[in-house]
């Protein structure tokens, strides 16, 4: 369809959804519309398959996440041509209707930014007339933990506090890599993992000019993994999202611009809050590391080092065929993780990590100058606060291993005596910062390990 069509598109709907449990797989359909005609989409979505056949609480409890599952999805699609108008399928109560608002607006915020839309940042989904019918209560908050596993060191530090606290974690991932496969072996346990494929229409419209940008990916694999937990029987979905992530990148006409903002603790109240209301679920999902910085979960991942031949942070790598390359070393990830990792581990194992020691790269002055507020904005990616950047720069200046690099003595340069001032009273390794959803048993597994 020709970009001038997509540009005239007035309306977002949802025809339907369908899953067939015998086979896990779940069609969800999409329909952009407007005076020119109608551009329909199809994406699938494979849930693992359970050994033995769900209760029927649990096969109703996975319709109504799918229901929610429908809608967030929609966000991928809804993107390409951005209409004003979203119309949603089926009636729904005041937190379920919160949060998918939320989805389309602060998820998209950072798209309405880069593509100059600022009505993003003001929709309102239109929800059918007519009553929700109530969920039954699903309890499931004692069962064993499907914990998100993503390649990189927090989801380590998850899996290995579950694990060492003896509450039996379950693995999983939605279409996993290399990098996921290779840590999820390096642990050890037996995964679970689901496929999502995009309908292939949308790159097609994607190469032909047509709106794209980032999307709250993680809200949906997270309704991805509440819906293989209830499938299975399994318990709470534990993810690994820090307090940093609330953090914003910028405000843009008076609306926070935050790139991790479906990994922000707001997202996961609203999540949790919806699935309670429209699923029934007693202890949906929660973030295990909520309370800790980015700069303390690294040094809890210091203590691990079963996995410092496959844990991978660096988005770029994702897209490399070549396994034994994990780390593109030239990305705000690869620099802020190892600016983190660097205070708490010496210089050959980092080196040996990461394939190569980013700290005497005299060309990565510049990138770090962002990390720690010299220049510009926080980078668009999941990086931690401009504070903890600084911590973690203090601590390396006072390490005869690190002080003399190139890339820390420039930096020690940069910065005005009111950093140090701002690194020695930082609260970097004081858990906190905010509300937290972690259940009282899981946070004594958290407890344990930062002892």
């Amino acid at each position: 369809m020709p970009n001038t069509q997509l540009a005239r598109m007035d309306a977002f709907t949802f025809p339907s959804y369908s899953i067939d449990l015998s086979t896990g797989e779940a069609l969800f359909d999409y329909a952009l519309s407007g005076p020119d005609g109608e551009q329909r989409f199809t994406e699938v979505i494979t849930l693992p398959v359970p050994e033995q056949s769900p209760s029927d609480a649990a096969v109703a409890a996975l319709g109504r996440v799918l229901e929610l599952l429908h809608v967030v999805a929609g966000v991928s699609y809804y993107k390409a041509a951005a209409p004003g108008q979203i119309v949603l399928p089926a009636p729904l109560g005041p937190a379920a209707a919160e949060f998918v608002t939320a989805v389309y607006t602060k998820g998209l915020a950072e798209y309405a930014y880069r593509n100059q839309l600022p009505y993003v940042l003001e929709l309102t989904p239109q929800i059918p007339d007519g009553r929700v019918r109530p969920a039954a209560e699903y309890d499931n908050s004692d069962r064993r933990p499907l914990s998100a596993v993503g390649g990189g060191k927090d989801s380590i530090v998850s899996l290995e506090a579950l694990r060492r606290a003896g509450l039996d974690p379950v693995p999983f991932s939605v279409n996993p890599n290399h990098v996921i496969k290779a840590v999820n072996a390096a642990s050890g346990l037996t995964a679970l993992a689901a496929r999502r494929r995009l309908d292939p229409v949308l790159f097609e419209l994607n190469a032909a000019g047509a709106r794209n940008g980032h999307i709250p990916v993680t809200a949906i694999n997270s309704l991805i993994a509440v819906a293989t937990a209830a499938l299975h029987g399994l318990g709470p979905v534990v993810m690994s999202n820090e307090r940093s992530a609330s953090d914003p990148n910028l405000i843009w006409n008076g609306h926070e611009i935050n790139h991790q903002w479906s990994k922000g603790v707001e997202a996961e109240g609203l999540l949790r809050a919806a699935l309670a209301e429209h699923a029934g679920l007693t202890e949906p999902y929660f973030s295990l590391l909520r309370p800790l910085s980015e700069l303390h979960i690294a040094r809890l991942f210091a203590t691990i080092d079963r996995y410092d031949d496959v844990v991978t942070s660096c988005n770029a790598a994702f897209k490399l065929r070549d396994a034994s390359d994990r780390w593109c070393r030239d990305c705000p990830k690869c620099r802020f993780v190892f600016l983190a990792l660097a205070p708490f581990m010496s210089r050959e194992r980092i080196t040996h990590i990461f394939g190569g020691d980013l700290l005497a790269d005299a060309t990565q002055i510049p990138g770090y100058r962002e990390l720690l507020g010299v220049d510009g904005h926080k980078p668009f990616e999941c990086v931690g606060e401009v504070e903890e950047s600084v911590v973690a720069l203090s601590l390396l200046a006072q390490q005869p291993e690190w002080r003399d690099t190139a890339v820390v003595t420039a930096l020690v340069a940069a910065l005005p005596d009111t950093a140090w001032e701002t690194a020695a009273t930082s609260d970097t390794f004081t858990p906190g910062g905010g509300p937290s959803y972690v259940p009282p048993t899981y946070a004594k597994a958290l407890n344990s390990l930062t002892a």
